[in-house]
């Protein structure tokens, strides 16, 4: 047993109201998780984690603690809030590598599920221990969605989702990789195949450009690309980073792994409006990363930056760099909602759903980024189980 997680589990005050559980999104019952451990009933806390979130073993380690949970400790009054992430990363761990499922005794009722991120993932795991036919479709080799392509391997280690894969299998889900649903296959042939109901869960890939002269250049990468696979990529030496939020401190920081000498980040505010999180920013500056602050980008050259200060002093300059990444932030591609007009989308190509994900089209359903906007994982596992209560009420309907 590792004394480090019990000593911090013992500073949990056991609170009677917790508002640690009320501040996270997917009301983690963390007193009771807590009790369990300490009573040395670690199984019943794993799999009381388990039950309430597929994902604990991947929130434990992604989520921003300091936000949601931990941020409303009522220990933060005092001192430092219980460290509720480290004690549920151990218990959800060994829960998750021990957890064997067996092949449900199926309903004969056929799910479809596009995108294999935390939204897919999370509804594939309940309905599919329910019995339902589930069929996982994406456009990737593997699962994980923005898990596996969108956050790096020194934030989160892949083989978790490899375990996780083996789960999915013996619940008899059916993985159909390096699918785009919306071009060869669309909607309206899954309905033709006798799914019941569609689930959309296809997050955000589609990256915002800045829309500036220079932005074509050689040397000029999307971010959200660039963490798909940055072995591939020769940055050189010196690289700056345009955007200032977790996705911007993710490249910064994984450039300086991949052999960059010095990475800047230019962002247009004060560090006080920096929109990544308070630790991922921390991180950053212990890794190395710079800052150039109350800089605006308006022009990429073959050199690097030019920008303009949005301070007092209104000057223009240039920030030499070898090689730019453009992160202000990224939004859905419309592959399905091209071929299905009955999914109303916003301004932004978000799809609109209410509060329970249902769609415009009648038996499409959607959660997670691809209608919130890019958001936390335990956001998206909350809409999926909201999602999942649906999604069964609109087949029993039916």
């Amino acid at each position: 047993m590792n004394k480090y997680v019990i000593t911090l589990a013992k500073t949990c005050l056991g609170c009677k109201k917790p508002s640690c559980r009320t501040g996270c999104p997917v009301g983690t019952p963390i007193p009771e998780m807590i009790r369990l451990f300490l009573a040395g009933e670690i199984k019943e806390a794993g799999k009381l984690l388990f039950d309430n979130n597929p994902l604990s073993v991947i929130c434990s380690m992604v989520c921003p603690h300091e936000k949601h949970c931990e941020g409303h400790c009522i220990l933060n009054k005092k001192g430092t809030a219980v460290s509720v992430g480290s004690i549920e990363n151990y218990i959800s761990d060994l829960y998750m590598n021990d957890l064997q499922f067996e092949k449900p005794i199926k309903n004969g009722k056929k799910v479809a599920i596009i995108g294999s991120g935390p939204a897919g993932i999370s509804l594939a795991v309940i309905l599919g221990a329910k019995g339902y036919e589930i069929t996982m479709y994406d456009a990737h080799d593997k699962i994980g969605g923005v898990l596996r392509y969108g956050i790096p391997d020194f934030r989160l280690n892949k083989e978790i989702l490899d375990t996780i894969e083996t789960k999915l299998r013996q619940l008899d889900v059916t993985i159909r990789p390096n699918i785009t649903i919306g071009k060869n296959i669309t909607i309206a042939d899954l309905f033709r195949d006798d799914f019941k109901a569609i689930f959309i869960g296809t997050g955000v890939w589609a990256p915002k450009k800045l829309g500036i002269k220079g932005e074509s250049l050689g040397h000029v990468h999307f971010a959200i690309d660039y963490l798909k696979n940055p072995s591939v990529y020769r940055l050189g030496h010196q690289v700056v980073v345009l955007g200032a939020g977790n996705v911007a401190m993710d490249v910064a920081r994984t450039a300086v792994r991949h052999g960059a000498r010095e990475v800047i980040i230019m962002y247009r505010k004060g560090m006080e409006d920096i929109p990544a999180s308070h630790h991922e920013v921390e991180c950053a500056k212990i890794d190395g990363v710079k800052f150039e602050l109350y800089k605006q980008p308006i022009e990429i050259t073959e050199q690097g930056v030019i920008y303009a200060s949005t301070d007092e002093s209104g000057e223009e300059g240039l920030l030499e760099a070898d090689s730019i990444l453009i992160a202000i932030s990224q939004s859905p591609k419309d592959n399905i909602v091209q071929s299905a007009r009955q999914i109303e989308v916003d301004g932004k190509g978000l799809v609109i759903t209410d509060e329970s994900g249902r769609t415009t089209m009648e038996g499409v359903f959607a959660s997670g980024d691809v209608v919130t906007g890019a958001r936390t994982v335990v956001e998206a596992v909350a809409f999926s189980k909201r999602a999942a209560v649906a999604i069964e009420e609109y087949i029993d309907s039916i």
